[in-house]
């Protein structure tokens, strides 16, 4: 992937991406610690979480909002 901070493991853009540069970028950090950041500003603010809380909202969101 291009665009996205280098110094993290591999960033994957977010499957509900529109099209354009409003895209979140989501990688696993050697730490453990799971990261996001905008593709409209790759450089700018990485936003660190833990992976019990990134899987918590993850769920959160599938289920306020089912696919069907």
């Amino acid at each position: 992937m291009t665009d996205v901070p280098v110094g993290s493991s591999s960033w994957q853009k977010s499957s509900y991406c529109a099209q354009g540069e409003a895209c979140v970028h989501v990688a696993a950090a050697r730490t453990g610690a799971i990261e996001l950041t905008e593709s409209g500003d790759p450089t700018g603010a990485i936003l660190r979480t833990t992976p019990t809380a990134w899987a918590a909202l993850v769920r959160t969101l599938k289920e306020d909002h089912p696919h069907g």
